[in-house]
């Protein structure tokens, strides 16, 4: 079936019988300089080619999952599109709570005529979920609280004695779990296989043990760039993007440590239970926000990389400072030497009962 943009038609019906003002459309995502690339490279230009469109902000990306599923139990969804990362996508299509996308009728094809199946390839990793961006967390670290041998390897994060100093970390399992077993001596292909047991999960929180009273934890993206920027840690753990803004935006001594950077996805979801005139006005905002430009657009406002295929060459230079930005992609061959695969269907399955298990470790 060939792609069409099939709410074209319908705006402008809308438009002819008279509709006096915008209607908001709600997006949610995660706030900072990727909400503001968003803003940039998708909601701008929509609203331009859609006058009839007012998109409206939510940054609740974070806490998507429970409030889907609490407005999911009021019968009221509020949001129209919204901004996760692939396992809480994955979470929410099994519960129901978001609909299914087919690839090459609700998203656009490549230039060259290539579905949209094949030039997002496998990061279609779930039937509800559309990959925008690859991205990383991997840790920033102050160059001048380092001393002269910067550190080069994720186990530098648990060398107390080499580099003294405060670190910061997500508070919630995922990524810590993993690193804290790869430093335990656990081979990277075996991670996910010792951390599905207790006794797993037992030795990744006895390695964090080591560093606990070192660490600082945040829950916003912005903390670890703003801990960096006022020398309150040594390093810490946030998204490549994040530390992008803050070494060549900013200025800051921060240098990046990509050793075991761990690759993800994020994407859009369209929550279900939508009317369908929202619906086919998200399926529109979708088809066009996704598409090879568009994806290739938002590279020139913040280092992630692009999920199509497609928009890989596009990619060029930021939009003000006018660097290229292919150095500063997780995905770049250069920093992408060592690299841990973020299992998604892992936490899909496991991510309720470690959060338990975390959140008990961090009150004791």
């Amino acid at each position: 079936m060939k792609p069409t943009n099939f709410l074209l038609s319908a705006a402008a019906a809308a438009i002819t019988a008279g509709a006096a003002s915008a209607e908001d459309m709600t997006l949610v995502s995660w706030g900072g300089a990727y909400q503001a690339s968003q803003q940039k490279a998708y909601a701008e230009p929509y609203m331009e080619m859609h006058p009839d469109v007012n998109i409206v902000w939510d940054e609740s990306s974070a806490e998507a999952v429970a409030k889907l599923r609490a407005m999911n139990e009021a019968g009221n969804i509020t949001w129209d599109v919204v901004d996760v990362v692939a396992s809480d996508a994955i979470r929410l299509c099994d519960e129901g709570l978001a609909m299914e996308i087919d690839p090459d009728t609700h998203l656009a094809p490549a230039p060259d005529g290539t579905p949209a199946s094949e030039d997002f390839g496998d990061l279609l990793v779930s039937e509800c979920f559309i990959p925008q961006i690859v991205y990383s967390t991997t840790f920033g670290y102050r160059t001048d609280l380092v001393g002269d041998t910067p550190p080069d390897d994720i186990c530098d994060v648990f060398d107390l004695e080499a580099y003294p100093g405060k670190r910061s970390l997500e508070k919630r399992p995922i990524n810590n779990m993993e690193w804290a077993l790869l430093c335990d001596g656990v081979p990277k292909d075996e991670v996910y296989d010792v951390l599905a047991t207790d006794e797993g999960q037992d030795r990744a929180l006895k390695k964090l043990d080591t560093i606990k009273d070192s660490v600082v934890w945040w829950s916003a993206g912005a903390d670890t760039p703003q801990l960096l920027a006022d020398g309150e840690v040594v390093m810490g753990s946030t998204y490549n993007g994040r530390l992008f803004s803050l070494i060549e935006e900013q200025k800051q001594p921060v240098a990046m440590l990509w050793d075991a950077q761990v690759f993800d996805l994020d994407g859009w979801i369209i929550p279900a239970g939508l009317s369908e005139e929202r619906k086919q006005r998200a399926l529109d905002f979708i088809y066009f926000a996704t598409d090879t430009q568009r994806l290739a657009d938002q590279a020139k406002y913040i280092s992630y990389g692009p999920a199509r295929k497609s928009s890989a060459p596009l990619v060029g230079k930021h939009a003000e400072l006018g660097i290229d930005m292919a150095p500063h992609m997780p995905t770049d061959p250069n920093n992408a030497k060592n690299t841990f695969l973020y299992n998604y269907e892992f936490w899909a399955d496991y991510r309720d009962d470690i959060d338990a298990k975390f959140q008990a470790w961090l009150a004791q």
